[in-house]
């Protein structure tokens, strides 16, 4: 790395050195311990000028920060986008991280085979270094199986918990688990395999697939919240009336096609702030409505299944402030460690096959 040298002027140096040192007494006062930064520097020569903006540092202690991830499965990428994003998240020490759902491949009735890939989940979680929340999806409970698996692993389905005087309510878009399409769990076991062996033709297999009238159907059906979940949504939001914001979490994005549980559901949420986050189209997309966000997060390893800007690899970094949340999204293959840029890590995020040239690297 080339090291660029800038040599100041003697004024310059003069009152950055008299500066430095009185900085460094007033930075150091014992017991300055309140948050807030402590100013000196010369004043008699310098009395109007200073060489920063504003000293209303951004701290506000009601603020947070957490990250949102999407999907790493229905199609899991073989370069292991999902482990690698573990450690950026790492990296960016948010608050806690929500994942929006399908976070194995599932589609089995073998509770060992299903295990087996939620220990595999697990062990890339335990590297967190913050609180991780699950959301379920299709992937996660395709059927009455691992519905009892996820039951017996990590409890409820749908759950809310208040941060800071927030609201963070987790859907269940899977109660009840929807009927398969037919041979899905064989097709995503060779389109796996061909990722590695055949990039090109595991591209067109996909585009088959989701071709197909079946899936097609599946992903149009709208998505209902009845009985016991639909009893505790209604509660919950009577139960906390004057949280300052909502974020409401579920995998399937249903106000695609609303039923009319979810717009009796939009109707209870009208006059409070609130924010919708979905996964499952693997595709960033942005939505309005009345007023409202509602936001399809991009996968975190999952296939890409259209073409377009939306097919990124990314995470939603948000900040809870007075004024409701500030948001951006962040491509994963954009943040690397203080170490510096390493090559090889980009080829995670490489999902057209391409080989890397070495001698670029």
């Amino acid at each position: 790395m080339k090291t660029i040298k800038r040599i100041p002027s003697s004024a310059c140096i003069m009152g950055l050195a008299l500066a430095c040192i009185i900085l460094q007494v007033g930075c150091s006062t014992p017991g300055n311990t309140s948050g807030t930064a402590e100013f000196q520097y010369d004043r008699v020569a310098l009395p109007d000028v200073k060489p920063w903006s504003a000293d209303n540092f951004q701290n506000d202690p009601d603020n947070f920060q957490f990250a949102i991830i999407g999907d790493r499965t229905g199609g899991a990428n073989a370069q292991e986008t999902f482990r690698l994003a573990i450690g950026q998240i790492n990296l960016l020490q948010p608050e806690f991280v929500i994942n929006v759902g399908d976070i194995i491949e599932g589609y089995s009735d073998d509770k060992a085979e299903l295990n087996a890939e939620w220990d595999e989940v697990d062990g890339m979680l335990a590297q967190l270094e913050m609180p991780f929340f699950r959301t379920p999806g299709n992937h996660d409970i395709a059927n009455t199986t691992a519905q009892e698996v996820w039951c017996e692993r990590h409890g409820a389905s749908y759950y809310h918990f208040v941060y800071k005087n927030t609201l963070f309510m987790v859907l269940d878009s899977e109660d009840p688990p929807r009927e398969a399409p037919e041979g899905i769990k064989e097709k995503l076991e060779l389109y796996n395999r061909l990722q590695t062996e055949d990039p090109a033709k595991a591209k067109a297999m996909l585009a088959e697939f989701m071709s197909d009238e079946s899936v097609v159907a599946a992903l149009g059906k709208s998505v209902e919240f009845v009985g016991a979940q639909m009893d505790w949504i209604k509660q919950t939001l009577a139960d906390h009336p004057d949280v300052r914001w909502t974020f409401l979490f579920l995998h399937e994005p249903a106000w695609e096609n609303p039923a009319d549980s979810f717009k009796a559901i939009q109707e209870l949420l009208k006059n409070r702030g609130h924010t919708f986050f979905a996964g499952h189209l693997h595709y960033y997309d942005y939505d309005e409505i009345d007023g409202h966000e509602h936001i399809t997060m991009g996968p975190a390893g999952a296939s890409f299944h259209h073409e377009g800007p939306g097919n990124v690899d990314h995470l939603m970094w948000v900040t809870m402030t007075e004024d409701g949340p500030q948001m951006g999204n962040i491509a994963l293959k954009g943040i690397f460690d203080r170490k510096g840029l390493d090559p090889s890590l980009f080829g995670a995020y490489d999902r057209k096959g391409a080989v890397a040239d070495e001698s670029k690297k």
